[in-house]
């Protein structure tokens, strides 16, 4: 069917109920709803390949250096071409860009279903399709992110972009126990399939939305009049209590031209203390965290010979905890600042060192809500305040540096992690992911502190002392 054939269909209006309109107004815009339930299905089916992708070579081959191999091809093209999708995404038409994606990636997985349901899957073929999607990933994952603040501006865009990650983490949640059931029943085939499926969702939900209003590199700030381009000034240091946003007049103060180059957005991220610290801090946790279902992976097989449902259940479990510090984040009101994100990355670095430090399963399951509630409230932060800092014509590319810096430095953790599982034991590698952030994190607080510039000031007290006098001895 035609995009002009699903534009004919006309949806009834949605009224919200006050309570949920209030709490999260971003559903208010009906394309932001058509986006979201089509993130949340194609979400879900994007965790049930991983586990099933995970799992499948970790049988084939009895290596958790292997599944990091395939974690590496996944996120590796980032690395290559994650700037690029950024510019492209600020070029042309996002909706356009994600429907080629969307279909593309749908097809990657239809062939990956193909091969393991005829038996002919070898490992190579997991590593080049896993390599295919992450090459269509790296154009669509900033597309998609800078899409969403095109979709909703203003106040409203930290709400939306924390609803975003409610709908991944409700597909984390459900989306592993899913694959647990398909691969222990039907086999890791049928996963692949139903993820090949669940891409029509964001399809049609992309192909009925309406035109947004904005062109590609329009040049107006965050929560501006799109017909002015006036903005607010944006919140540069350590503890201001100021919105996070930039006006259109402080770019072109910077020197930063609005043209189609990549280093532009580059220069940008650099002279932009609000993109440039968030960003280091992501990448110290993204080389651990983002490849956690390879270390969870090791301690379903080797630490509690729990399996592939075992496997699923500990991640969904990260998933409740991050579903429900989405909701959290997604009902804060108040106006985010660095030391928040730094507050955050602290929590995440504590609760990953709670994990490595449980010993029996059912405490760890437990911690494991933890991990996920700080660190989705730490990712959540840290990309709002990326997303609320850059301008219009630069998201794409500013959103594409983020990306590149979380999804490349997991492309590079992944082998590291995997081996750190496979020659220590997951408990090391668990232990890693907590600690080395933590350090990382301590560095940038402490250089945030030191560029504050706080001071004691001394007040002038005028203080009343006894003088000594002398007197005759008859007094």
């Amino acid at each position: 069917m035609s995009s002009a054939a699903f534009h004919s269909v006309h949806l009834p209006k949605l009224t919200l109920p006050q309570g949920i309109s209030r709490t999260f107004p971003s559903l208010e815009n009906r394309s932001f709803r058509l986006l979201l339930s089509g993130l949340l299905v194609s979400g879900t089916g994007g965790w049930i390949q991983r586990i099933a992708q995970d799992w499948l070579v970790l049988t084939m081959t009895d290596s958790p250096t292997a599944v990091g191999v395939v974690t590496a091809f996944q996120f590796v093209p980032t690395l290559l071409l994650g700037l690029h999708g950024g510019l492209l995404a600020d070029r042309f038409p996002k909706r356009t860009i994600l429907l080629a994606t969307q279909v593309s990636m749908a097809l990657t997985a239809a062939a990956l279903a193909a091969l393991t349901l005829s038996g002919a899957v070898q490992v190579w073929h997991v590593f080049g399709l896993a390599f295919v999607l992450g090459v269509v990933a790296a154009v669509d994952n900033p597309t998609r992110q800078s899409f969403v603040s095109e979709v909703v501006t203003g106040p409203q865009l930290p709400n939306a972009i924390s609803l975003v990650s409610c709908t991944f983490q409700i597909g984390a949640m459900t989306g592993p126990v899913i694959g647990g059931v398909l691969m222990s029943t039907m086999g890791a085939g049928y996963a692949f399939a139903v993820n090949a499926a669940t891409f029509v969702g964001p399809i049609v939900a992309l192909s009925l939305m309406r035109d947004t209003g904005h062109r590609p590199g329009a040049a107006t700030a965050p929560g501006a009049d799109p017909g002015t381009g006036a903005g607010t000034a944006p919140a540069t240091g350590v503890d201001t209590a100021q919105t996070v946003q930039v006006s259109a007049s402080q770019v072109a103060a910077s020197g930063v031209p609005a043209s189609p180059r990549v280093r532009d957005g580059l220069a940008y991220a650099l002279h932009t203390p609000n993109v440039l610290w968030p960003v280091i801090m992501v990448g110290a946790f993204g080389f651990f965290t983002i490849s956690l279902p390879v270390t969870l992976a090791a301690f379903a097989k080797n630490e509690f010979h729990t399996g592939a449902s075992g496997l699923g259940l500990l991640n969904a479990m990260v998933a409740v905890g991050a579903l429900g510090g989405a909701l959290a984040t997604a009902r804060r009101t108040r106006p985010l600042r660095l030391r928040t994100v730094g507050y955050a990355a602290w929590a995440l670095a504590v609760a990953l060192l709670l994990a490595a430090g449980a010993r029996y399963q059912l405490l760890f399951t437990l911690v494991l809500v933890l991990v996920g509630a700080a660190n989705l409230g730490f990712l959540t932060k840290a990309q709002s305040l990326v997303q609320l800092a850059a301008v219009d014509h630069l998201r794409g590319r500013v959103v594409g540096i983020y990306m590149l810096v979380f999804i490349g430095s997991g492309a590079i953790g992944g082998p590291v992690v995997g081996w750190l599982a496979e020659a220590h034991g997951a408990r090391i590698a668990l232990l890693a992911s907590g600690a080395v952030p933590a350090v990382v994190t301590a560095v940038v607080t402490h250089r945030l502190a030191r560029r504050a510039d706080l001071r004691l000031g001394l007040t002038a007290v005028s203080v009343r002392l006894p003088r000594p006098s002398v007197v005759p001895r008859n007094h």
